[in-house]
């Protein structure tokens, strides 16, 4: 009976803890303006749920930037360009609805990288 408690005390604190980074979450997918916003907010609070969601964030601006270098090679590298940003934007608008939801779900392809590769964040 008491593991039962303890156990329900959990999933509340953990409830509580996403509905509190929820916004802030959001806010981190609000380009970079709002990365900076949330990451800044963030290291006072350190809410694991917000900080999940701004690795997600650093990841797909990072990959951005991958792409805008890569779009500077003529022909080639602008249908890649293209192409990348067209999935990025797909992957913003699936970490947004997780972040939304309330879920810690990372972003297909590279969303488990992401939050290896920026795991000090």
């Amino acid at each position: 009976m008491m593991e039962e408690n303890t156990s329900t005390g959990s999933r509340t604190s953990e409830a509580s803890m996403v509905e509190e980074g929820k916004t802030m979450a959001m806010v981190a997918y609000l380009f970079l303006i709002g990365l900076i916003i949330a990451f800044v907010i963030n290291n006072d609070k350190k809410n694991a749920f917000t900080a999940y969601h701004i690795r997600q964030m650093l990841g797909l601006s990072v990959s951005g930037i991958a792409l805008f270098v890569v779009g500077i090679i003529p022909i080639l590298g602008w249908l890649i360009a293209i192409l990348g940003n067209i999935t990025l934007l797909i992957l913003w608008i699936i970490g947004f609805v997780a972040a939304l939801n309330g879920k810690e779900k990372p972003v297909p392809i590279l969303g488990e990288k992401y939050q290896e590769w920026f795991k000090s964040v």
